[in-house]
């Protein structure tokens, strides 16, 4: 099973200028090479078989003699492998010369595709030799006369039925640098792949914005972009190649050459990531009714070796600069939603509910930085500490501190009497601490925020993050609710780096010290009481680890993956710290309270969405409170 991947290369092969036999040996080479590998669909560079910087040698019937005759040898070569190879070369139709790509499987030529776009400024002079495919309509054409023919053109989409989405075309070199590439029409024809053979010479500063070309038209296609390119051998007379080979999908780079090594990259593409992209855009139109033959190829699905690193984290960047930007941007974006909400209800006091955890933690710093935005004293934020039956000395008096250390207006109520008080008039014995004994001082403590709020002409600031809303870890009309929820669209593993690098930016040592220790401190709801003074209650330990719960809604809600696909990146990215039996058990309790809880996310507070998953009823999750979740654990078992 390949879950929804296929590996791929592009390869360059070490050529000899005019030398079609040695640079056969050289891609046979290489085909042996990446099979052995688990590759299904190989690119080699534009010409290869002759070399692209034959210049008039093309009109030398003999060299393209040879070319034919090396193509047929390199099919005979094909025989037997589940492996698709697309190679370059000249060749003849009714007395044009035309680049092409030959679509090579078993043993078989699956069809031809001309170069569109053919350069004639600068360096290139390609219309001294060649003729533009672009006018030729799809046609079939064969290698000798009595040979099986195959289909000649430039709207060509081949697909491999066999392997769920692997619909591939091709374009060649200047195609993609032009303002409307075929890789365009390619795309919105069915095709998730596209294969570029290309010979893109080397001058200072192409190889950025050659990176930056395929990133971005694999990202504006949704598609996966192999792009080969010429390297070391071609003629040096006056260019150089530099194998500058790349493989992106969906605007993101998935493998890179080093240049001038003509080097062979592999990449392991997500086709369902590609088609699950596709299916959500409304506006991925495919075009019906264009002019494109499908060629079917019987490619039989091999076993994969799955090479691709899958990021265990994918709501945080692993680069730390990258990390930094995304974390101010959040910031920001959390501040700037405050800050409107503030101005457009002309309020200048917010009531913060502080325990000393992550979530309360970065509520009352994004609110502290949108009053400083709107030029307002910090004492305009009520900030209350509600210690109850759980709450450690260690979270007190950070939250304490904390407080002070920002200059806010700081309330302390306890709860502990109060909530006894409700457990007596409800028939509820204290010292059964159940569900009941959790929800009351959850309720009591948000009952006191809205109440704080009228008497100081306030707004609740929400603090719980999209974790707990996702798990439904929180309290229905207690935690649950808010004025604004500042943290609703950031997941738990987010959260821990926004506080970091806060710590890391605040310039405040006092601060900074504080934020560190709070991170330090274990996530607890702190609803039962400490066993020696220490926290008695972890929620990762009830619910389970967040790593994994937001690796789980990552790849649910973005891609809409199914739970064996899920299952299988899982065991990727988390090899070697929780072994299968342990993703399936928290898997299987994050269907099932994703879908029980959702009567609670119906009725959310308003709060920004800061990244590309969020779980608002009035923007990406529209889902009904009573779906069931049996099909998805039938998958499961």
């Amino acid at each position: 099973m390949n879950n929804g991947f296929i590996k791929v290369a592009a390869a360059t092969p070490k050529i000899k200028v005019g030398d079609c036999g040695h640079n056969a040996s050289e891609i046979c080479r290489l085909m042996d090479e990446v099979y052995k590998k688990g590759v299904q669909f190989v690119v080699f560079p534009e010409l290869c078989i002759t070399g692209y910087t034959c210049s008039d040698l093309f009109w030398q019937s003999s060299m393209l003699d040879m070319a034919k005759s090396k193509l047929k040898a390199i099919l005979e070569h094909s025989q037997g492998k589940e492996l698709i190879s697309v190679v370059g070369l000249p060749f003849l139709v009714e007395g044009k010369l035309y680049n092409v790509a030959a679509v090579i499987y078993n043993g078989k030529i699956k069809g031809m595709v001309p170069k569109s776009y053919i350069p004639n400024y600068s360096e290139f002079y390609e219309a001294r030799h060649f003729s533009s495919g672009k006018a030729m309509e799809n046609r079939y054409v064969s290698l000798d006369d009595g040979e099986e023919p195959f289909l000649f053109g430039t709207n060509i989409v081949f697909q491999c039925g066999k392997i769920k989405n692997f619909n591939f075309a091709i374009e060649i070199c200047e195609d993609l640098w032009v303002p409307n590439p075929p890789s365009t029409s390619h795309a919105l024809a069915g095709a998730t792949i596209i294969a570029n053979l290309s010979a893109s010479d080397e001058t200072t500063g192409k190889d950025i914005y050659r990176r930056n070309l395929v990133a971005g038209q694999s990202a504006r296609t949704v598609s996966a972009y192999i792009y080969a390119d010429a390297g070391e051998g071609e003629s040096s007379t006056d260019l150089v190649f530099a194998a500058h080979n790349i493989i992106a999908e969906n605007g993101n780079i998935l493998s890179q050459a080093e240049r001038f090594q003509n080097q062979t990259i592999y990449a392991d593409i997500d086709l369902d990531r590609l088609a699950a992209e596709r299916q959500r855009m409304s506006t991925f139109q495919p075009v019906r009714g264009m002019e494109y033959r499908e060629i079917d190829i019987e490619l039989e699905p091999i076993s994969l070796e799955f090479t691709r690193k899958i990021d265990k984290a994918p709501f945080v960047p692993k680069d730390i600069a990258e990390r930094d930007k995304r974390c101010e941007e959040i910031l920001a974006i959390q501040t700037m939603g405050l800050k409107k909400r503030l101005e457009h209800t002309n309020c200048k006091n917010a009531v913060v509910g502080i325990s000393g955890g992550l979530d309360s933690t970065l509520a009352l710093l994004v609110t502290v930085r949108a009053f400083d935005l709107l030029g307002l004293d910090h004492k305009g934020i009520l900030a209350v500490t509600m210690p109850g039956f759980g709450t450690t000395d260690r979270t007190y008096s950070n939250a304490v501190s904390m407080i002070q250390t920002l200059g806010c207006d700081f309330k302390e109520v306890n709860i502990a009497e109060a909530v006894k008080l409700h457990l007596k008039q409800i028939g509820h014995d204290i010292n059964k601490q159940d569900i009941t004994y959790e929800n009351a001082q959850a309720r009591q403590r948000t009952y006191l925020l809205m109440d704080f709020a009228n008497e100081y002409n306030g707004m609740v600031i929400g603090t719980g993050d999209m974790s707990e809303l996702a798990l439904g870890w929180a309290t229905y009309n207690g935690d649950h609710m808010s004025m604004y929820g500042v943290n609703a669209g950031v997941p738990k593993t987010l959260v821990r780096h926004l506080v970091k690098y806060f710590a890391d930016t605040c310039h405040s040592k006092e601060l900074a010290d504080v934020l560190n220790d709070v991170l330090d401190t274990p996530v607890s709801p702190e609803l039962l009481p400490p066993t020696d003074g220490k926290i008695s209650q972890k929620t990762e330990d009830l619910v389970g680890p967040y790593e994994l719960h937001d690796f789980f809604l990552y790849y649910i809600l973005r891609f809409g993956y199914a739970p064996e696909k899920i299952l299988f990146l899982s065991e990727q990215s988390f090899k070697g710290q929780y072994d299968r039996k342990t993703i399936v058990k928290w898997l299987k309790i994050f269907y099932q309270r994703f879908f029980a809880q959702q009567f609670k996310r119906s009725c959310l507070p308003d709060g920004p969405k800061v990244g590309s998953v969020a779980v608002s009823p009035r923007g990406d999750l529209r889902m009904p409170s009573d779906a069931c979740v049996k099909e998805w654990m039938n998958r499961l078992e």
